[in-house]
Formats: C-alpha cells, sequence, structure tokens
C-alpha cells in the first residue's frame, strides 16, 4: 500500500509509538499532522519528518481537539488516516481511596479525547473512504500487573469495546477502525506517570523474554 500524499494525523505524536508512526507515515510519502503537547520533543520528531503540519493541542480540551480538525482541513483539505494514539499513566488506587483524580485524568485523555477527535473526524474520513487505527494496549485484556494503574486498564478495556462499536457504525461509510492492542513498548509512559516499575519486570512475563521498541 503507498501513503504517497496521503493525510495522517496522529495524536500523541512527540514521543513513544506516536513519533515512531509519524516518522514511518512520512518515509512513506504521507503528510504528517503531528499532535501533541510538549513543543520541544514535537520539535525534534518533527525534523524527521517532510514538511509536516505541527499541532500544539490538548486532547482533553474540544476547542484544541476541533482545532485539529479544522487546521488539518484549512492546510491539506483532507483527512485520509487517523491514529489515535495519545495516552496517559496516572498512579491511583481503590484501597487509597485515591483513584478519581487518576481516573478522571486518564479517561479524559484515552477515551473521551478519542471518541471527540473521531467523532469530528468521521466527517472527513468518509470523503476519503479513509482508516482510523486506535492505540490501545494488551492491558484491556489483563489485570493490573502494577499496582496504582487500574484506571489504565479500564481505558485501554474502553478502547477496545469503542474501536469495535466504532468500526460498526463507520462501515457503511467506508470508514475502517482497527485497534492495536500491543504488549509492553518502550516509552516514556511510566516515567510520565509517577509509577515506580521497569521494564525489565516485563521481560518476565513476555513470550519473547523482551520489551518491544516504539519502531
Amino acid at each position: 500500500m503507498s501513503f504517497e500524499n496521503k493525510i495522517a494525523i496522529v495524536t500523541g505524536a512527540s514521543s513513544g509509538i506516536g513519533a515512531a508512526t509519524a516518522v514511518a507515515f512520512s518515509l512513506q510519502g504521507a503528510k504528517v499532522v503531528m499532535v501533541g503537547r510538549n513543543e520541544a520533543k514535537l520539535t525534534k520528531v518533527a525534523a524527521k519528518c517532510s514538511k509536516p503540519l505541527v499541532i500544539l493541542a490538548d486532547v482533553t480540551k474540544d476547542a484544541d481537539v476541533k482545532r485539529i480538525v479544522d487546521e488539518t482541513i484549512k492546510k491539506f483539505g483532507q483527512i485520509d488516516i487517523l491514529v489515535n494514539n495519545a495516552g496517559l499513566l496516572r498512579n491511583g488506587g481503590l484501597i487509597e481511596n485515591d483513584i478519581m483524580p487518576a481516573y478522571d485524568a486518564i479517561m479524559n485523555v484515552n477515551v473521551r479525547g478519542v471518541v471527540n477527535l473521531t467523532s469530528l473526524a468521521s466527517q472527513h474520513l468518509a470523503k476519503t473512504k479513509g482508516n482510523v487505527v486506535n492505540i490501545s494496549s494488551a492491558a484491556a485484556f489483563l489485570t493490573p500487573m502494577v499496582p496504582g494503574s487500574l484506571s489504565y486498564y479500564i481505558s485501554k478495556a474502553a478502547i477496545n469495546h469503542f474501536g469495535a462499536c466504532a468500526a460498526a457504525e463507520l462501515a457503511p461509510h467506508g470508514i475502517r477502525v482497527n485497534t492495536v492492542s500491543s504488549g509492553p513498548v518502550k516509552t516514556d509512559l511510566f516515567e510520565n506517570s509517577g509509577i515506580d516499575v521497569k521494564y525489565e519486570d516485563f521481560e518476565k512475563v513476555v513470550a519473547l523474554g523482551r520489551v518491544s521498541e516504539p519502531e
């Protein structure tokens, strides 16, 4: 499949899977719209892409989500691919009675942001018979390995079911929706979460005995 001149929006493009996805699309000829909150990191990744549209935006803010779509259409006139990659992990548990701040923050990014952006992009994706790719996690099928990460696991289960339901609703309009539920991948997710965990801990439970790289 050629991505030449396809317009691809990638959220969470400043690091990890999002950054690797943006660079890979650009190398395949796509015109990439890079979305993220960290300007310095976005700029660094953008240097590896060919003339990307860089948008500083927070997917939890409705005005920002609308601006992502509006700026993309203004510059490129269409949307072919939407990669919902932006994600958040925060510490919070039931017995400690500190789960709700983490739950609200995580669900706003990992679920609400995905549903909102997919909805606003859908009318444009219908015109191009485009694609939505949701980046989920194997956490959707598991119980937490790491204390305090319950809300993250819930959010990924929600994204998997959203993907299936969205696929059914959007298929008559020619839009495909797929969800990628990867195992452990080396990103800055844990570093930014405040949760004390090492990727080496995951190597013990992965069949191949290693953790994946974003690429």
